[in-house]
């Protein structure tokens, strides 16, 4: 395995210094109560479940880098956290953990204000445990959520399901998934859609269900596949990633289905590359950034496959997947990047100093015509 890094590209980094400074997310911070700050303006996640379904701990295993065998010694949530997620300009959201036992009836449980700046509402069940309960709380909480705001992406994550076998696996999804629908149906709420994920936070499919939520509160996420497509279909490459670092979350991804394991090989490359980085990259004070616009990584597996990462922004990170006959043009493949890469600016402008229209909320991107190779691609 062979690790390299190299200079930049002259002039590629025009607006690098808009980008966030600091390398990481918000810290938690307290329950609802507190005195309003400008980030409650920022779109929310909403992760509900029953007591001790997981909630807390997928949390902080996919925003925090806890260890899964932490989590076991993380207490019961009792009141409502917000998690403020800031990693870059179009992943800028709010998480909002609510403990199991959060009555809608209770009249101080100003619902109407909560579900009203959701973009998403995450429901966790534990496949471990006897669901028809928590199937009875998630009809009440989507069909209260739904008549509130029918904009709401609905989210089921069936949780735990490592210690299942996979035949039970998919049992339990095809049974909950019948049921959570016959229910809806009985309510007259066929409109109401929900999505299923079968998640462990002991493997990749945390990060791997949380990707797929995040990028349909992403509204230039049409075009970031689009440019991806082309960025591939020009360069020879197989698969590529559009990674946030730190969560491993892919942002998008090219048009061909996501293998698992492959999934799992950039992820697994991103930590090597900042593990490396933290070692021997910083300064001899300690001072600099395990990441910056001077990463980039180029792996050699023993089948004759390549993995390449290049930094793309100060939070985000190309991984793309090919073959040595491919890597042999890697002057062609390191100009479609940088085409890549100067399109990604274009479609996002960074930077607090930005102005937003009046009709966006904050932590939503501003939009613009992206051109390419001379053609103009028309944005979400």
């Amino acid at each position: 395995m062979s690790i390299q890094y190299e200079a930049p590209l002259a002039d590629s980094y025009g607006v690098a210094d808009s980008f966030p400074k600091d390398f990481g997310y918000g810290e938690e911070e307290g329950d609802i109560e507190d005195s309003p700050t400008p980030s409650d303006s920022k779109p929310r996640i909403l992760l509900m479940g029953l007591r001790r379904s997981g909630k807390s701990s997928i949390q902080k295993v996919v925003f925090h880098k806890m260890s899964p065998n932490e989590t076991l010694f993380l207490e019961s949530t009792n009141k409502i956290y917000k998690d403020d997620i800031s990693s870059s300009s179009f992943v800028n959201f709010q998480i909002w953990d609510f403990p199991g036992q959060v009555d809608f009836f209770d009249p101080t449980f100003d619902y109407e204000m909560i579900f009203r700046g959701t973009g998403a509402l995450i429901f966790v069940i534990d496949a471990q445990d006897d669901y028809v309960e928590a199937l009875g709380r998630l009809h009440l909480t989507v069909s209260r959520a739904y008549r509130v705001n029918p904009e709401i992406n609905f989210e089921v994550f069936i949780h735990k399901v490592d210690g299942l076998s996979d035949d039970h696996k998919i049992e339990t999804q095809r049974d909950i998934h019948q049921r959570a629908n016959d229910d809806l149906a009985d309510a007259s709420l066929e409109k109401l859609h929900l999505s299923f994920y079968l998640t462990s936070i002991y493997d990749h499919s945390i990060f791997e269900a949380f990707s797929k939520v995040v990028q349909k509160l992403i509204p230039q996420l049409p075009t970031l596949e689009n440019l991806l497509n082309i960025f591939i279909s020009n360069s020879g490459i197989e698969k590529a990633f559009l990674f946030d670092v730190v969560s491993k979350i892919y942002i998008a991804t090219d048009s061909s289905p996501v293998d698992m394991q492959s999934y799992e090989l950039c992820c697994d490359m991103i930590d090597v590359v900042i593990d490396v980085s933290c070692i021997y990259g910083l300064k001899e004070d300690g001072s600099g950034s395990a990441y910056d616009k001077e990463s980039m990584a180029i792996i050699k597996l023993n089948n004759t496959t390549v993995l390449y990462l290049k930094e793309v922004t100060k939070f985000l990170a190309l991984v793309c997947i090919l073959r040595e006959e491919s890597f042999e043009r890697k002057g062609l493949i390191d100009y479609n990047f940088h085409c890549f890469r100067k399109a990604i600016h274009e479609v996002f402008e960074v930077g607090g100093s930005t102005s937003r229209t009046s009709n966006q909320p904050a932590g939503t991107p501003l939009l613009k015509t992206v051109t390419l190779n001379g053609t103009p691609r028309s944005t979400v």
